[in-house]
């Protein structure tokens, strides 16, 4: 009975979810720009899809608007959500748990405090990034900071079946910290991978690309991608041209799913600065049971990750008696 209240509880709190493929083709490199001379790849990637990110409600009376992990794109193997969040006090994400997988959280504006049931506590501000490895068993909160809406991205990213019951860790990049490149009106912020010759510290143990660009106006730039990789843009702010010259443009909060290939070109022609996340990452190819905050490979996997919170076990010992403060 206690199991089957809590099943239905996280399943109102998180909708489960499927895996779906996508497909492209790329031809290109014949109608690019003079100005293009050397763009680094064979085979440019094109847009195979293009969702808008819809607001809707999650926490307690924050707001998301959730790119990936919706109908229109349930996953995108090893990724399985994006949510661009926005959240004022007394609103926030309080106590829930997780398993099976990785959260990145990046902030674009203002500040959240985590903490979680091993002790750990932290805020990250404006340009900070927590890369929380949920493994075993994590519960934790993430409550606002200030005052007015504090506004970030959450990533989730799968790991596989070898990784999903390890300890939790945590990677913590202040702003500053962050690695910076720029080139001709395009400049980088590299939070994992590497760009314009620049590689971030930031291990991940599911290989994964994590790029905030912004272009200037009139600016352009071309982005190495591992070929076997999948791959999307996010869309923070502004309006740009991408996979090729002429696509038409995307505006803010759409994500684009990207076709095979081997790198992604983007064009500013407008008069504003353009804003986004460039995420792409290497295919886990193993199966997906989805249960909310849950992330495993079988239903029976699933079942004995809710046993163990419901029961405190097997890396939930302290779900009985911690609380947040």
């Amino acid at each position: 009975m206690r199991a089957s209240f809590y099943r239905n509880f996280l399943k109102r709190l998180y909708p489960p979810t499927t895996t779906e493929a996508s497909n492209s083709i790329h031809r290109i490199r014949n109608i690019m720009s003079e100005s293009d001379q050397s763009i680094g790849f064979d085979t440019p990637r094109l847009v195979t899809k293009k969702i808008l990110a819809k607001l809707q409600h999650e926490g307690d009376g924050a707001v998301v608007r959730r790119g990936i992990g919706r109908s229109e794109q349930k996953f995108l193997d090893p990724f399985l959500m994006l949510d661009d969040f926005s959240v004022s006090p007394p609103a926030g994400f309080p106590d829930h748990p997780h398993r099976g997988f990785e959260t990145v959280t990046y902030m674009l504006q203002g500040s959240i405090t985590h903490q979680d049931f091993a002790g750990h506590k932290g805020t990250i501000h404006t340009g900070d990034v927590q890369w929380m490895t949920a493994g075993r068993g994590i519960i934790h909160s993430e409550m606002p900071a200030g005052e007015g809406a504090q506004k970030g991205l959450q990533l989730w990213i799968n790991l596989s079946s070898q990784d999903k019951m390890i300890e939790p860790r945590y990677q913590e990049l202040l702003s500053d910290d962050i690695k910076r490149a720029e080139k001709d009106g395009a400049e980088v912020r590299i939070i994992a991978g590497e760009s314009m010759g620049v590689r971030s510290p930031v291990y991940t143990r599911t290989p994964t690309m994590y790029l905030d660009f912004t272009l200037k106006p009139r600016a352009q730039v071309h982005q190495n991608i591992p070929e076997s990789w999948n791959g999307f843009v996010y869309v923070i702010e502004g309006e740009g041209v991408f996979g090729k010259p002429n696509s038409s443009p995307s505006t803010a909060h759409h994500v684009l799913v990207l076709g095979p290939g081997d790198g992604l070109s983007v064009w500013n022609r407008s008069s504003k600065p353009l804003r986004f996340v460039l995420i792409a990452g290497q295919p886990i190819n193993e199966p997906v049971v989805q249960y909310g905050p849950f992330v495993m490979n079988t239903e029976a996997e699933i079942d004995q990750t809710i046993e163990d919170y419901h029961y405190s076990k097997n890396g939930f010992e302290m779900a009985e008696y911690w609380r947040s403060q």
